[in-house]
């Protein structure tokens, strides 16, 4: 959740699983000390989202690569295309993706994540199917439409308009499209966060999208549990918020219709996995 620069708040930081709070709270707080000042130090010098994330990269070890688990429990299903994974991190949904036969568009603002992302997809002979663009997406966006759109986690200390940039996205998403934006939405116990944090309803979330209905259909619009690892092994449910919404195609006419080639195997596909994960 965007929550400004503001001393006293807290954000999820998805690349590390844990909650970072500004100032005021860390002073209390005296949990994780050492990386909590230097994540508060961090956000209290940023002026932009590279200045933040850039440093935070840069003094980080490379990830262990793994997916998220609500992207691969959605995406499975589907027949490969093209994708867009915004905030793409380290790059694990890029490369889940990649493997699966997706050609992917990996976004992030960190050049050291990105150079990482791209030395992982050689490492893997993916180099092919997957790309790498540098972006502040308050600023800038890739250009083009896409199959599949992406953002996993994408949630940062850094002052944002998100539900901007997340409508922009969604202009992204290509005719029978989807858009998957998985957030966290609670704060685990061995964060040093306020577990009394409020996090947006899946309604709010998807409200601020600003999707035309008589375009979208939503597939799946709710919070779903999980089982968490803490950085000790602890292990806790927490809360996603899971929102996944499709792009009607346009209904061809009748000499489109007769004319128009063999559907495409993903067509079915995507449409069994929505039928199946709105029956959950």
């Amino acid at each position: 959740m965007d929550t400004g620069n503001r001393p006293g708040t807290s954000y999820w930081d998805h690349r590390q699983a844990r909650m970072v709070t500004y100032p005021k709270a860390l002073a209390a707080s005296g949990a994780n000390s050492a990386q909590a000042r230097a994540a508060a130090q961090r956000a209290a010098v940023a002026q932009d989202a590279e200045a933040f994330w850039e440093p935070h990269y840069a003094s980080s070890q490379v990830g262990n690569g793994a997916p998220n688990a609500v992207l691969v429990d959605i995406v499975a299903g589907l027949a490969p295309g093209s994708a867009l994974d915004l905030g793409c991190g380290q790059g694990g949904d890029s490369m889940w993706l990649a493997r699966r036969g997706w050609d992917v568009t990996g976004v992030d603002v960190s050049a050291t994540a990105l150079h990482r992302v791209a030395d992982l997809a050689a490492d893997q002979g993916l180099s092919e199917r997957v790309r790498v663009q540098q972006h502040d997406l308050s600023a800038t966006f890739p250009q083009g439409t896409f199959d599949l759109v992406t953002a996993s986690y994408f949630q940062s200390p850094v002052a944002m308009d998100r539900p901007t940039v997340l409508a922009r996205a969604a202009t992204a998403v290509a005719p029978g499209g989807m858009l998957l934006v998985v957030d966290h939405a609670s704060v685990p116990p061995w964060s040093w966060a306020d577990p009394d944090s409020v996090f947006p309803t899946p309604q709010q979330t998807l409200d601020g999208f600003r999707l035309d209905p008589g375009e979208w259909d939503v597939a799946i619009a709710e919070d779903r549990d999980r089982l968490a690892a803490g950085p000790g092994g602890q292990h806790a449910t927490v809360t996603d918020t899971v929102i996944a919404v499709v792009r009607r195609a346009p209904t061809p006419t009748a000499a489109e219709t007769r004319s128009a080639p063999p559907r495409r195997p993903g067509d079915r596909a995507l449409k069994v996995s929505l039928d199946r994960h709105a029956r959950h």
